[in-house]
């Protein structure tokens, strides 16, 4: 396989089969209290197969299943989509949303485990990562479905959108705790944008209408570009009625949020990394393989936090910081509502690295970094609670280090409260494991 591109190359190298391991080797003391399975997918296409843009990569998921103090097992499994064998996204009749690549994000809801692609239907895989198939709620799911879904720790429901580049262009569904469909709205005034992400409030879902837009013209392999003088928006929809206000910000992309809540005063707090063009296009340039035009996948995020007021109608943004930052995490016990902590990948020495993870008291002001040494990649940081908190930061970072010779990665397994101090555990992981998108810890079933 061709490794020109930046996305087969370094940490990002592609396997190339499934493996099964058992027992792995620990060095520290895994808690007791991890009971469950690290689930984390990526694109890996399979060999000889050399796509033209990073997420054109079939969807693989690997696992890492820990459980009384144990690494049980690590497998890795390729998401069996139509794509896999080359099936076309579009077709003449518009989006197929069973063929795509199922390679963003692994979600467990309702005790099922799903893979995500924003361009299609969800993939149920079993517990050790084999394709059930395709799963559209019964039927009910007749729109893509988000990578990026939102469980309510409150209610247990499963928010989620999908969005596309005609009309409607966004559309809203609420799934139950027992994970069926029990509510499906279009969202008013929405438009043609990348909306990859999304954010919820006790009242609100936060909405980004934004400058990259999609593009029938764009020959990078993801038809979407920032348009210039598309007004960047974010809408408050209530969860009750559906009524979206939107309110006009400054020209910027939010990718990935971070969280949202209401403070005490009914306004909304929003904290998310946000791009400029500059450094969007960047970007987007390595993931469609443009090694020359950005060194990295991720090229000037910064945190920012938005504080949007309904009631008076005005928003006003501060950024938090100047450290360039992504793929941002919480503790997943605080979705919806008051955090004071935020994690996320980082660069502290610019672009060519080296990777950092960041911990951000947003109440402080201040920040903690853990920095890899050169050529180590670290996965997203996937916050698992302790059984025993007291805080919001009582629990456990876990992050698999990929490595650009391709030697074996590790699981880290951090003291959240520390995230820069020696690990609580390693676990030696049997193979190369390539640098990937997002996962989620699946908690063992009682």
């Amino acid at each position: 396989m061709s490794t020109s591109a930046p996305f087969l190359s370094g940490p990002f190298t592609p396997v190339t089969d499934e493996m099964t391991a058992t027992w792995l080797r620990v060095r520290g003391d895994l808690p007791r209290e991890l009971n469950g399975q690290l689930v984390r997918n990526g694109h890996n296409p399979l060999p000889d197969v050399v796509p033209h843009h990073w997420f054109k990569g079939s969807g693989m998921l690997h696992g890492i299943r820990l459980q009384d103090g144990r690494a049980e097992s690590y497998r890795n499994r390729w998401v069996r989509t139509p794509a896999l064998q080359g099936a076309p996204y579009m077709t003449e009749r518009g989006p197929d949303y069973t063929a795509h690549s199922a390679g963003t994000h692994a979600i467990g809801h309702a005790g099922r485990i799903l893979a995500l692609n924003e361009a299609g239907f969800p993939f149920q895989v079993t517990p050790e990562l084999d394709t059930v198939g395709v799963f559209t709620f019964g039927g009910k799911l007749t729109t893509a479905m988000t990578a990026h879904p939102k469980i309510d720790p409150r209610t247990g429901e499963l928010l989620f959108h999908g969005y596309g580049p005609f009309p409607p262009y966004l559309t809203y569904h609420v799934a139950s705790p027992q994970g069926d469909i029990v509510r499906k709205l279009e969202v008013a005034g929405a438009g043609p944008s990348l909306m990859h992400d999304f954010a919820i409030t006790q009242r609100y879902v936060v909405w980004f209408d934004m400058p990259v837009v999609f593009d029938a013209k764009d020959t990078s392999g993801m038809p979407y570009a920032w348009k210039d003088g598309y007004p960047a928006r974010i809408g408050l929809m209530s969860r009750d009625s559906g009524a979206v206000r939107w309110f006009d910000v400054d020209p910027i992309y939010v990718l990935h949020v971070t969280n949202a809540y209401e403070d005490a005063q009914g306004r909304v707090i929003l904290d998310a990394p946000a791009f400029e063009r500059a450094g969007w296009e960047r970007s987007t340039a390595w993931w469609a393989g443009r090694a020359d035009r950005g060194p990295s996948l991720l090229n000037g995020a910064r945190h920012h936090r938005w504080t949007i007021d309904p009631e008076k109608g005005v928003l006003s943004c501060r950024a938090v910081d100047d450290l360039v930052v992504e793929f941002p995490t919480v503790n997943p016990e605080v979705v919806g509502q008051t955090h004071r902590y935020g994690y996320a990948l980082a660069l502290p020495g610019g672009e060519q690295g080296p990777w950092a993870l960041a911990k951000h008291d947003l109440d402080t002001g201040t920040r903690q970094l853990r920095v890899l040494a050169p050529g180590q990649l670290p996965s997203e940081g996937v916050f698992v609670p302790s059984a025993r908190a007291t805080r919001e930061d009582d629990g456990y970072i876990l992050t698999v280090v990929s490595n650009a010779d391709q030697s074996p990665a590790e699981l880290l397994v951090l003291d959240a409260r520390d995230i820069a101090g020696e690990p609580v555990a390693v676990v030696e992981l049997p193979r190369h494991v390539p640098g990937g998108v997002h996962g989620s810890w699946i908690a063992a079933r009682a």
